[in-house]
């Protein structure tokens, strides 16, 4: 029987990927089960160092890199000692992972083909990203991440819009294999779980559930506070919430509100529609793509604060509206979750990873 190994991303508490760290492998061995394909599925998890995310940013860059560099000493191990056979396949869970490379080094040369699977949540390649804005000179960042998409047999993005960033960008427009990437939802099923019908009291509660960085714009959140005195407003990550508090907030409050510049697929807008807290976003990035008009701006609102001035009563006019209309906006927003849903079911991604090759012709 051949093998799965999940490369999993460290599992913060405050991130998706302490849900991810357990429910990947087990959504993998489900979906193996259902499609009667037998694999065993190994979870490879790193060795977790102490210490806060680097500010601004989803991880720690310091201690991601130990992390990913425990979980290759590993799998280097499991190949000098024979354990890895022809046909296994892994599964990065996040692809911006030099262990990918080393991967495929040590697949080749020791002549046991293996199937790379690695999932894409951004990079260099998106000038909003934290990345994109470090690095100034970005031939090194995109040829590394030529070099992931071609190491890697299947690449997944959540959106058409996120691909084709990557590809005019990373990949310059260049025909890289275009077979190469599968536009799936990311495996976020559980999050329905997570809200069941939603009986708490709403308040006129207003939330920016992101992260506290340039791109998110939270200055023009806290600008629109002061326009709205009868509303709160709460910056999230300011709280230092948990969990479980995040989401009794969530539960609570009648919107969630984004400005961003950069969003591949935002989970925290998703959970507040499924806690029904309405989402008010920009018609831009992958936003428009996924949610229905009734849920976004026009994207001129907010591209800069500058611009955000200049629209500024339209915003506070709409907000107004949403919130003092809630109740006819959430049933409209129960009727639209079919279309924002479809980007957080990982059951295509997951059936891709089992099947792989099994049945492409492209190959």
């Amino acid at each position: 029987m051949n093998n799965i190994y999940v490369m999993s991303l460290e599992p913060l508490p405050s991130r998706y990927t302490g849900e991810w760290l357990d429910f990947i492998p087990s959504l993998i061995r489900k979906r193996a089960t259902d499609l009667k394909r037998p694999y065993n599925v190994f979870n490879v998890v790193g060795e977790s160092v102490s210490g806060e995310t680097t500010p601004g940013a989803f991880l720690n860059f310091a201690g991601t890199n130990i992390w990913k560099n425990t979980q290759m000493n590993f799998i280097a191990s499991e190949f000098n000692n024979g354990s890895i056979k022809p046909g296994d396949k892994f599964v990065f869970t996040d692809a911006w992972n030099p262990c990918i490379i080393q991967l495929k080094y040590m697949s080749v040369l020791l002549d046991i083909p293996v199937e790379i699977h690695s999932i894409w949540h951004a990079g260099s390649y998106d000038n909003w990203d934290l990345l994109g804005q470090k690095i100034k000179h970005k031939t090194w960042s995109f040829s590394f991440e030529r070099s992931i998409y071609q190491a890697s047999d299947f690449n997944y993005f959540a959106t058409r819009w996120h691909f084709e960033l990557f590809y005019t960008n990373a990949l310059g427009g260049m025909n890289f294999y275009p077979s190469k990437a599968v536009i799936a939802g990311f495996p976020f099923n559980y999050l329905k779980d997570l809200f069941p019908e939603n009986d708490t009291k709403k308040e006129n509660i207003i939330l920016f559930p992101h992260r506290v960085s340039k791109e998110k714009q939270v200055d023009i959140f806290k600008d629109l506070a002061e326009q709205l005195p009868e509303y709160e407003f709460v910056v999230c990550q300011e709280k230092n919430l948990t969990k479980e508090e995040y989401h009794n907030l969530l539960k609570r409050s009648k919107m969630v509100f984004s400005a961003n510049l950069q969003e591949t697929l935002g989970i925290s807008c998703w959970e507040g529609m499924l806690a029904g807290a309405l989402p008010l976003m920009p018609r831009r990035l992958s936003y428009a793509e996924m949610y229905h008009q009734e849920f976004l701006y026009p994207s001129t609102w907010t591209e800069s604060y500058e611009y955000y001035l200049e629209n500024r009563n339209n915003l506070v006019n709409l907000i107004r509206d949403r919130i003092e209309r809630y109740d006819s906006y959430v049933a409209f927003a129960k009727t639209t979750e079919e279309k924002a849903g479809q980007f957080f079911d990982g059951t295509k991604l997951v059936d891709k990873i089992i099947k792989g090759y099994e049945d492409d012709t492209t190959r």
